[in-house]
């Protein structure tokens, strides 16, 4: 058997791993786009470094667009499969991907109009709508914890790993002639103090454990800090310098999480008087099907939500859809906050925020989850003054603040508790994929300390046989 890593093999993006087995069944677990590659990133998303044809099946641990939004070219360019995932990842799927397609296809209308008047030919889109949906014909959703034959040698069942609704960690059998290989893919791990979702389920025992490493040297401060912050954030902003408080966030558990923390605030009476606008088209779906899906909520959300039935809704909380609307938020002088997508401000209506909100010093930009290296998020974060968006410079005169614990992935701590659910005698390999190179020389360190051993961090397109 061997274990390609095509993606998110020394990075946090564009997550593609294909295990070949013994007999030449080939499995492809995620297939996720490319996001902090700079100008590298459009080619090495239309090129998947594998020939889609040659996959047997696809399986996806969640609907984040660096793990799932590269499927519409996969089926694009051949692959006719199925896709397996859990059912509220199917839910998902069916609006992000078709937010992704609406991205490509506005930000290639911004860049063929420059190629346009260059004289250079025009760039099609990387998929369109119709992509998509071919590709979600081929979608299966198979519930969590029961075990489905995908053929006569291969099982897979679905954990709950926390992280955003419907993640979950991918576990294999895989017989190879009188043998068994275990196999687990972490997927991204989850928090076991989130404060919407469940914990992150222990998961049987593995021989081979392939396991993200996004804050693998990092701890997250605790969240009643956190939510104490955001609370002063708030008022030096919008109350003492009358400004506006702009929150970029992942339209997909990010965005609900602050929106719930401010739900809070504002029934404990610690919120002022102010607006709050989710401003995104994909956040305020996502909203809606995170309320259908209260089977992956914590007891200590359902058990507030017997006094305040809507967590994600309160006076003075605005969503908005109609671009006319998100404009006129930039005209507004009035204090409020603004949550809007993406979270690493590379695309979506953000970048017309930062570019209308950045020059002024009343305002702050609060960063809540990960910023990879190369993207506009991390520039702010570190310190730069001046930024590009859309081809034009600007300053950075508002404050920049960051609040960790308000992410998704577990620290290098929380993983390392997860992951003791294993007999580490039993573990004949262990991949770290997901996590910038020298964060997972870190995290590598850690696991030893902790027991843990046989530990690769595989390079881009790097092939193991185990």
């Amino acid at each position: 058997m061997e274990i390609q890593f095509v993606g998110a093999a020394r990075n946090v993006t564009g997550s593609k791993h294909i295990i070949t087995t013994a007999k030449g069944k080939r499995i492809l677990l995620d297939c996720g786009l490319f996001q902090n590659k700079g100008s590298d990133n459009d080619t090495l998303n239309r090129h998947l470094g594998f020939d889609p044809t040659t996959i047997d099946y696809m399986i996806l641990s969640h609907a984040h667009i660096d793990h799932s939004g590269n499927i519409p070219t996969l089926v694009k360019q051949g692959y006719t499969g199925k896709i397996y995932c859990t059912p509220p990842t199917l839910d998902l799927c069916t609006i992000m991907l078709a937010d992704s397609a609406h991205i490509h296809e506005n930000d290639l209308r911004y860049l063929n109009k420059k190629r346009e008047k260059k004289g250079m030919e025009l760039i099609e889109p990387l998929y369109d709508i119709d992509d998509v949906l071919a590709s979600l014909a081929q979608f299966e959703a198979v519930p969590y914890n029961k075990p489905f034959m995908i053929d006569d040698d291969i099982e897979l069942t679905y954990i709950d790993i926390g992280h955003i609704l419907g993640a979950a960690s991918i576990n294999l059998k895989i017989k190879e002639g009188n043998h068994t290989k275990r196999i687990t893919y972490t997927g991204d791990i989850g928090r076991p103090n989130d404060k919407i979702l469940k914990a992150p389920t222990p998961f049987p025992q593995a021989d081979i454990l392939i396991t993200e490493s996004t804050y693998g040297n990092r701890l997250h401060e605790q969240s009643e800090a956190a939510e104490k912050r955001l609370c002063e954030i708030v008022h030096s902003t919008c109350v003492e310098r009358k400004g506006k408080l702009i929150i970029p966030a992942f339209s997909l558990g990010r965005t609900q999480e602050i929106v719930y923390a401010l739900n809070r605030l504002k029934n404990k009476g610690k919120l002022p008087p102010i607006k709050v606008f989710v401003d995104s088209p994909l956040s305020t779906n996502a909203t809606n099907i995170m309320r259908k899906h209260p089977e992956c909520f914590n007891a200590d959300i359902i058990k507030y939500m017997i006094k305040d039935p809507d967590p994600f809704g309160f006076n003075d909380l605005f969503y908005i859809q109609d671009v006319k609307d998100s404009i006129a938020l930039n005209d507004s002088k009035e204090p409020c906050i603004i949550i809007s997508a993406s979270g690493m401000m590379e695309a979506g209506r953000i970048k017309h925020h930062l570019k209308n909100n950045l020059p002024d010093a009343a305002n702050t930009v609060l960063i809540v989850g990960y910023c990879p290296p190369n993207t506009l998020g991390r520039r702010l974060i570190e310190g730069e003054k001046l930024v590009t968006i859309y081809g034009k410079e600007y300053p950075v005169n508002a404050s920049i603040e960051k609040i960790n614990s308000y992410s998704s992935h577990g620290d290098y701590k929380e993983m390392i508790e997860f992951l003791s659910c294993q007999e580490k005698s039993l573990l004949k390999k262990i991949f770290l994929v997901h996590g910038e190179y020298d964060v997972q020389k870190d995290y590598k360190k850690y696991l030893t300390e902790a027991g843990f051993f046989h530990i690769e961090i595989p390079d881009e397109g790097e092939t193991f046989k185990v």
